[in-house]
């Protein structure tokens, strides 16, 4: 493959994959995950570790491109990002020692977490979110298991002062009883992170169809939603540490840029329903 010619390995990779067959599919998915710790792999470590015969990463290596395993193991090396390790609830957990504080661990842990999100891509892929979001005429949100709840939350603050947004919920029937009425130039926005679910994938599709656009908010490049989203927000992730701070801090900042554009609107709204809650003995008063 001509390395003046050629786009990034990875996005080469989410492009093709789809259409390959099942192994080469995935080893495709098998190189996303564990991308920058592949560079000095050989042939046969990569096939014993992916779990697929030689013969697959060498048809899979030609499908991409390339002559031989040489010059995509280079390829990989030189385009390799920082770790990225599959993590959960259940790791975090049988990893905490008797002797270690979980307050101090979940602290120390998310604040990395947060700094090594926060590059120049995350900032360009925020920014155009916003973009998109200010524009849209609808917004729904939808989130997979356990990341239901995050979608929920930003619905219900973004709901407060922004009358076209929704929470999607994750009954078949109504989803998509919903999507179908969707239109083109509305706004789908989507947090989806391994383990992928079928019927997230399948919505985003039927939405994608209709002319939604998508704004992705995920953890690896192996998502199969990639190559639907107009808008990629990838968040960093730790194999041994489960917490969906990152994720609630990003809907945090969200919540505020958007409001943001539109300030005395946002706030005569907010204002209007503190009074409304009030009136009604929503809120406590003293």
């Amino acid at each position: 493959m001509d390395k003046n010619s050629k786009r990034h390995l990875k996005e080469h990779i989410i492009d093709i994959k789809d259409g390959l067959p099942k192994k080469q599919r995935e080893l495709c998915d098998f190189i996303l995950k564990h991308f920058s710790g592949l560079g000095l792999a050989t042939i046969k470590e990569l096939s014993d570790q992916a779990g697929v015969g030689i013969s697959t990463v060498m048809r899979t290596i030609k499908a991409l491109g390339y002559d031989n395993y040489n010059d995509f193991r280079k390829d990989i090396y030189e385009g390799a990002l920082p770790d990225e390790s599959k993590w959960t609830l259940k790791n975090s957990i049988g990893t905490l020692s008797d002797n270690q504080n979980s307050v101090v661990k979940v602290w120390e842990e998310s604040v990395k977490l947060l700094e090594s999100s926060l590059d120049e891509t995350f900032i360009q892929a925020f920014d155009a979110a916003i973009s998109r979001i200010i524009a849209a005429g609808n917004i729904s949100i939808i989130g997979s298991r356990p990341y239901k709840s995050a979608a929920t939350y930003m619905g219900q603050v973004m709901g407060e002062f922004q009358s076209n947004v929704r929470t999607l919920d994750n009954d078949a029937e109504t989803l998509f009883d919903k999507i179908l009425h969707m239109e083109k130039g509305e706004l789908m926005i989507v947090f989806s992170f391994e383990p992928y679910t079928s019927l997230v994938v399948n919505a985003v599709n039927e939405a994608r169809g209709r002319g939604v656009e998508i704004i992705l908010i995920t953890d690896y490049d192996s998502n199969p939603l990639i190559r639907e989203a107009d808008v990629v927000i990838k968040l960093s992730i730790n194999q041994s540490h489960f917490t969906i701070l990152p994720i609630i801090a990003l809907i945090d900042a969200i919540v505020l840029e958007a409001g943001k554009h539109s300030t005395s609107e946002t706030v005569e709204k907010l204002k209007l329903l503190e009074e409304t809650l009030l009136k009604n003995n929503i809120l406590y008063d003293r």
